[in-house]
């Protein structure tokens, strides 16, 4: 049994709970190395706190199942059987009491709660979340290994992006260049929704991406990542196309100078709020305190956003092997918006920016 799976049965005894009953596509992934994405099909990994774990899944995907490492039972089933009657069966001949399930609250729909209560209808529920968020927010050697290269291609992005711009084409067309040039290196998937903004439209920390020409004296933002070996990257960059005035070149130094105070801030042992207060604190001295609407951050993984949440509030320290986004931003209606970020890995002195593409603020 991995060590993944082994820390979650340690903690299951510990609890006394009957078992674990895990079904999000993530956390699957993380204890199983199996990824998969069933739609509406029943996808679970059920893990107990004294015996082997057993993994849920379609009948198609049993052999995808083995071929990712997974080497202990496997109940597959065709679209018509009934897989909830399947697992009740496998556990009532296991001859497990079943008295406590933990689940993903979070994940498990009202459907599917009430499926497992009519199959073990005298049981009550905890929510095994905290957990596996506390077990994936420490990434190991190989995670980071990969969250490297995944950190790379996402440079390689906006260094594409950049190249692409010219005046009068599209947000749209720049993301297209972008796609394309990382499919050919063999990404088969993004983090998120590519974005690529530009003009007024930087000013919307989540703007939609559609066919605005890119014009001089813009502002355009690209904020992207990849995902590689189901790990995902995210790096926003931010450059002037053709020139950029005063304002633009104070809101580009005060964001750049945010940045970099919350990097400097990042050592094991710091409370993350004082990583998110090192950038806020700097761009409220300048003045622009209200633009900046946002946490400084967000942990990185498996999914694009995970624990932890680099917020002002959070009195987590940090500690060695936490992977995560420091983006502040500036966003100013009518002007536009500079964000930059990039992934940082806690080591045990200090930090390493995965992301490497340059912040020095550009005009193209």
């Amino acid at each position: 049994m991995n060590q993944r799976l082994q820390n979650l049965s340690i903690w299951l005894k510990e609890n006394d709970i009957s078992f674990a009953f895990i079904t999000s596509t993530p956390n699957v992934f993380y204890l199983s190395n199996f990824y998969s994405d069933p739609h509406e099909r029943l996808l679970a990994l059920i893990a107990f706190p004294d015996k082997e774990p057993i993994l849920v899944c379609p009948q198609m995907e049993v052999l995808q199942a083995k071929q990712a490492g997974w080497d202990y039972h496997i109940i597959g089933y065709s679209d018509i059987d009934n897989p909830w009657e399947l697992v009740s069966k496998y556990i009532n001949n296991q001859k497990v009491h079943v008295s406590k399930i933990a689940v993903e609250k979070s994940h498990l729909t009202m459907e599917r709660y009430e499926q497992i209560h009519t199959y073990f209808p005298d049981t009550s529920f905890l929510n095994v979340e905290e957990k596996l968020r506390e077990l994936r927010m420490i990434k190991d050697e190989k995670e980071i290994a990969i969250l490297r290269q995944a950190a790379e291609l996402a440079d390689f992005g906006v260094e594409t992006g950049v190249k692409a711009l010219a005046e009068g084409k599209t947000e749209l067309e720049i993301i297209a260049a972008i796609e394309f040039e990382l499919k050919k290196k063999g990404v088969r998937e993004m983090s998120f929704a590519t974005m690529v903004l530009t003009g007024e439209k930087t000013a919307a920390p989540h703007g939609v991406p559609g066919l605005a020409p890119i014009k001089k004296g813009d502002f355009v933002l690209f904020d992207l990542g990849v995902v590689l070996d189901g790990y995902c990257s995210d790096i926003t960059r931010t450059v002037a196309f053709g020139e950029a005035n005063g304002q633009q070149k104070e809101i580009y130094e005060t964001v750049l100078k945010a940045q970099i105070a919350a990097i400097h801030a990042c050592k094991p042992g710091i409370e993350i709020g004082q990583i998110d207060k090192a950038a806020r604190t700097v761009i409220e001295q300048a003045g622009y305190g209200e633009y900046f609407t946002h946490r400084v951050g967000h942990g990185l993984g498996i999914d694009v956003h995970e624990y932890p949440s680099m917020n002002s509030t959070n009195t987590m320290p940090l500690q060695q092997g936490m992977v995560f986004t420091i983006e502040p931003g500036i966003y100013v209606p009518a002007i536009g918006g500079v964000r930059i970020e990039d992934d940082v890995f806690i080591t045990k002195d200090g930090v390493e920016i995965l992301t490497k593409y340059p912040k020095e603020l550009q005009i193209i």
